[in-house]
């Protein structure tokens, strides 16, 4: 076996203050943020003169983190933000959450848009996906007992 365990997942943002506050608001807390820039980063990312701006996440059971990137150097140069969730390539990233309706009210609050409906998946989960800050696509479940 290679993969010991995932370390994070990355998102680019372009507002990344307003994003720190969708993700605390949806539990996670903020590790820290850093400026990466420096040969080390351009060899890891083949992107000459990178500088970027990031903030770690962490989930609230501990094991999982949520890199947001804002990218200052180069520019930017696609935007899937709005892609449908039959794009190919990243789609979204999911929590489990206590309570689904609490927790739309409240992201509601930080600009998060309903993409369809909250459904009931074989009474095992409450499932829904979400557009939050930029676009960006999140599942919400809700554990049903």
């Amino acid at each position: 076996m290679s993969v010991k365990r995932m370390d994070n997942v990355g998102i680019v943002v372009e507002d990344l203050d307003a994003a720190i506050k969708f993700f605390t608001e949806l539990g996670l807390t903020l590790e820290g943020r850093a400026p990466i820039e420096g040969d080390w980063a351009v060899d890891v990312t083949g992107l000459p003169g990178q500088r970027v701006e990031i903030a770690m996440m962490r989930t609230p059971d501990g094991h999982s983190r949520l890199e947001l990137s804002r990218f200052l150097a180069p520019p930017v140069v696609a935007d899937h933000r709005n892609a449908p969730v039959n794009a190919l390539g990243y789609l979204r990233v999911m929590f489990t959450v206590t309570n689904i309706d609490d927790t739309l009210a409240r992201l509601e609050n930080r600009g998060a848009k309903l993409v369809g409906k909250v459904v009931n998946y074989q009474d095992v989960y409450r499932l829904c996906y979400i557009r939050g800050p930029e676009g960006i696509l999140i599942g919400l479940a809700q554990e049903l007992k």
